[in-house]
């Protein structure tokens, strides 16, 4: 079974195909804990609601029974789980190789794992693998993440990471922000002043390329307007930001 599904399939990473120097590709889990395994550990109220993970082809059936089939992979087959990723990561590498392109690979298209230190738990035990973003340096990778303590610690320059804004988070973004790193943060109106700090605010819609974003000169992280989209767009949590 593959893992990995080109960015082209899914309606927003599609948008990275105009970008013609690079190869994008996504893998899709079964988001917060629906394939009775949790891997988003800081999902919201909000942010369960309006998960994209029914956007797009995700409305059908069979994609979810394929997001489910991986996750549960990933928990009681890791060895297999792990070993079909690298293989999909050297096909990716190969074929963008070929291509004469850069290899782009969003690990957590709809999960929210800590793919550079990742261990899964076997019964009494937690078993460490060895990460894929330290096994492919030549693959540019990069995610969103609303654990604040994975922006803190070192990562390697192949691997960018971005915060996500929630309705119970406030703090956590503007600590982002004043490390330098960008928060993604989903509009209802366009955006006017965020959190009541000097921070850009930079379009994200018009890809998934968050690698390529900008901070702010002042050193701040900018913001990454993106705009409310699905289930997102009747959100009543406070997911959804809303200016006053």
């Amino acid at each position: 079974m593959r893992l990995l599904t080109a960015a082209a399939s899914n309606t927003k990473t599609a948008k990275n195909a105009k970008y013609s120097k690079y190869l994008s590709y996504i893998l899709h889990l079964a988001p917060s804990n629906i394939s009775g395994f949790n891997v988003c550990p800081k999902a919201s109220k909000g942010c369960k609601l309006a998960c994209l993970n029914t956007a797009g082809r995700g409305v059908f059936n069979s994609v979810q029974a394929g997001r489910i089939r991986k996750t549960k992979m990933l928990f009681t087959q890791p060895n297999e789980f792990m070993y079909q990723l690298m293989r999909d990561l050297s096909a990716v590498e190969r074929k963008a190789k070929k291509l004469g392109v850069k290899a782009v690979v969003r690990l957590n298209g709809t999960s929210d794992l800590d793919w550079l230190n990742i261990h899964l738990n076997r019964g009494l035990n937690s078993v460490f693998y060895r990460s894929p973003i330290l096994e492919f340096p030549n693959i540019q990778f990069y995610d969103y993440t609303k654990v604040i303590s994975r922006l803190e610690a070192l990562r390697p320059s192949n691997y960018h990471l971005t915060f996500s804004r929630a309705e119970n988070n406030a703090v956590d973004c503007l600590k982002a922000l004043r490390l330098g790193v960008n928060v993604a943060v989903v509009f209802k109106t366009v955006p006017i002043d965020v959190f009541q700090v000097d921070a850009k605010i930079l379009d994200g819609d018009s890809h998934d390329l968050r690698f390529l974003d900008k901070s702010n000169e002042s050193g701040l992280g900018s913001i990454i307007a993106l705009t409310a989209k699905g289930k997102a767009k009747r959100d009543t949590t406070g997911f959804t930001y809303e200016n006053q």
